[in-house]
């Protein structure tokens, strides 16, 4: 392999160059985290019973769903939460490996199957199935500078303005509003309602029946009469818009010409829709919007970009409303990668010093250094196809790694000087003899090398999920070390 790279220069050349391309555009690509993913794929399903109690919601909602779940492939537990406000959550691990795109198809399959037996009102609610994040991202926060808007107006604000826009920002995979939005509440009065000899399902279907949007359909459609010249839509005002419409339907209608309307037995309010989240800033009444990152998003490109847009819009905010990112996990991620960043260009400058200090030429300490960077850009291209990301333990792998990368080059580049200096060969020659010696001691060392650190990547679980990367990392940088201890840095040594 040596010989070919010896008598093929600018080949080795073009290989390096196709290497660094590779790493340029990988570092550009890769998503950048503080930590590989840990835990188990996990699709969370949300469903709501509005009034129902948690024992209610366990029996005719959670369990029917649990059923149909069990038997997904590569599903390795359940775990349900039934609250008492009515909202039941399955939370559904599965196997590590298992793509999560197909985990939640699978999951909308499975609870097809289930929805003909859910309660109409829970069909109506609709039941959400979604990806699970670990972790939040940041959380944007709006508030009122002078109280002018109340908790329910910026939650409202947000969720028709704010949270849509967030959502389609690349590398978002979730965002969710810890606030609420406004919505038409009615509060019944028991006393009042037994007076009238009426029961809650009675106001219900009252809202139903008199609380909706009908087709009315058109005058002087076809089959027209004779002459029939004009065709008209019917317009009719099903849904209500307001309190005093809805404080006007008619619970029940007496022969005499008397009625009962659902003001007389119930306060009719617009406030909020939710009472079970609420968020606060500096002590003030805010709503916040929760942001967590898609599995493959870069985290400081992400957050930059809902920073970008959120000054966007806060130029069509209403006067007395402001926005804040109190938490931005991002900034953490900057810190330790930069960090981590510094040290690495610190061992390399290091690494060079050493090898100068030993070396005593300064074109023998450039050869295996020029090997460090392509070696990680390499590393970097390989990450990329695998689908990991740069993180503290990818980074700190290539931190350790730099002593190794250079050793294979050095000892390439003294063989040959010590053959030149000895046995007075030209260039050429000795780079052939002295890789002929060094050859196969440079494949089997790197081997060997591969040999401990690849174990770690076949750790089961998290473990595994933790060392994988830096076990690839390890790998990687050594054998393109080694690749080019025997194509570029003998077309370099045999020009000295």
């Amino acid at each position: 392999m040596s010989r070919f790279f010896i008598d093929r220069p600018i080949f080795a050349w073009v290989i390096a160059l196709f290497i660094i391309v590779g790493g340029l555009v990988a570092i550009r690509l890769l998503p950048i985290a503080q930590y590989p993913p840990v835990a188990p794929p996990t699709i969370v399903v949300t469903a709501t019973y509005p009034g129902a109690s948690s024992q209610t919601l366990e029996q005719a909602v959670i369990s029917v769903i649990e059923q149909e779940i069990n038997g997904s492939p590569g599903l390795i537990y359940m775990e349900s939460i039934a609250q008492s406000n009515g909202i039941g959550t399955i939370s559904i691990s599965f196997e590590q490996g298992t793509n999560p795109d197909l985990a939640q198809v699978d999951v909308q399959n499975r609870l097809s199957r289930a929805t003909p037996r859910l309660p109409q009102v829970v069909v109506q609610q609709g039941v959400r199935v979604e990806k699970a994040r670990s972790n939040f991202l940041l959380f944007a926060i709006l508030t009122s500078t002078d109280g002018s808007f109340t908790p329910v107006q910026l939650g409202d604000f947000a969720s028709r303005n704010v949270l849509p826009e967030i959502q389609r920002i690349p590398g978002v995979g979730q965002a969710q509003l810890f606030g609420t939005e406004q919505a038409m509440r009615i509060w019944i009065d028991p006393q009042k309602l037994a007076s009238f000899n009426l029961s809650a399902a009675d106001v219900a279907a009252a809202i139903r029946q008199q609380n909706a949007q009908v087709s009315s359909g058109s005058i002087g459609e076809m089959p027209q009469m004779l002459g029939q010249s004009i065709t008209a839509t019917v317009v009719v005002s099903g849904q209500l818009t307001n309190v005093e419409q809805f404080s006007n339907i008619v619970l029940r209608a007496g022969t005499d010409g008397s009625t009962v309307r659902l003001r007389d037995v119930a306060r009719v309010e617009l406030n909020a829709q939710g009472y079970a989240t609420s968020a606060r800033l500096n002590g003030q009444p805010s709503t916040g919007i929760g942001v967590q990152l898609s599995p493959t998003g870069n985290a400081l490109a992400t957050a930059d970009a809902i920073r970008s847009r959120m000054g966007e819009l806060a130029a069509y905010f209403p006067p007395g409303m402001k926005w804040e990112i109190p938490y931005d996990s991002s900034r953490f991620i900057r810190i330790s990668i930069s960090q981590v960043v510094q040290t690495l260009f610190e061992a390399v400058v290091l690494v060079f010093l050493v090898m100068f200090l030993f070396l005593q030429n300064w074109r023998y300490t450039l050869i295996p250094t020029l090997v460090v960077p392509i070696a990680l850009l390499g590393c970097f291209a390989t990450l990329l196809s695998l689908g990991y990301s740069i993180n503290v333990l990818t980074m700190f792998g290539m931190v350790l790694v730099i002593g190794i990368v250079v050793d294979d080059a050095i000892v390439v580049v003294e063989n040959v000087e010590r053959i030149m200096t000895e046995e007075g060969l030209p260039p050429r020659q000795a780079t052939r003899k002295a890789m002929d010696q060094i050859q196969g001691a440079v494949i089997g060392m790197t081997l060997v090398l591969i040999s401990v650190f690849t174990p770690l990547a076949f750790f089961p679980g998290s473990v595994g999920n933790i060392y994988r990367q830096f076990s690839v990392v390890m790998v990687t940088s050594i054998a393109f070390s080694a690749f080019l201890a025997l194509s570029l840095t003998p077309r370099s040594a045999r020009r000295s």
